[in-house]
Order: structure tokens, then sequence, then C-alpha cells
């Protein structure tokens, strides 16, 4: 299992989130996180070639979330995620909402 961390620009954004979404992203953060993180899904992939505005571990992940976009790392010797940004997607690229 993983333990999952929240960097304060994350935890920034999910403050600025309603309380309902809120609620239902951190559901699915632990769920999609928690166990098997760095597995290929639908909704969890690897972004190529993205230069985001935060220190990470490479590569970055992205987990979609409706129209709400949990940009995040694995450090796997300490079997940490490290959540860096969850952001409102909407009709934007990836890269204009970074």
């Amino acid at each position: 299992m993983y333990s999952i961390d929240f960097s304060p620009t994350a935890a920034e954004h999910l403050e600025g989130v309603k309380p309902f979404d809120r609620k239902r992203i951190l559901d699915e953060i632990e769920e999609q996180l928690a166990h098997e993180p760095t597995r290929k899904t639908r909704r969890k992939k690897i972004l190529e070639g993205l230069d985001p505005q935060w220190q990470q571990v490479l590569p970055v992940w992205q987990l979609r979330i409706g129209d709400y976009r949990v940009f995040y790392d694995v450090e796997e010797e300490s079997r940490t995620v490290i959540v860096h940004a969850i952001l409102y997607k909407d009709r934007k690229t990836t890269g204009e909402i970074l």
C-alpha cells in the first residue's frame, strides 16, 4: 500500500472545489492511487513531454476524475504518491490548464 501526500498547491486546489466534488476526488484518489498508482488504466496515464511548474519525480502521472485532473508522481522507495495539482479541465487541453 502507498501513502498519499498532498503538496501545498494541491491542498489549495482542493480548498477551492465544491464539497461534493472534493469528497469524490478524495475518494477516487484513495481508491485509484493507494494500491497500484503506476498501473496504466483508462483513467491513469503517464504524461509525456510535460514540463510542470513543480519539482517532480519522473514520470508525471495524470488521473482523470470527471472534469478534474490529478497530477502526481510516485516515489517507489518510500512507497509514496505525491499529488502536486488538482485542476479543473473542462474543454481545455492539459497544457492549457497547467
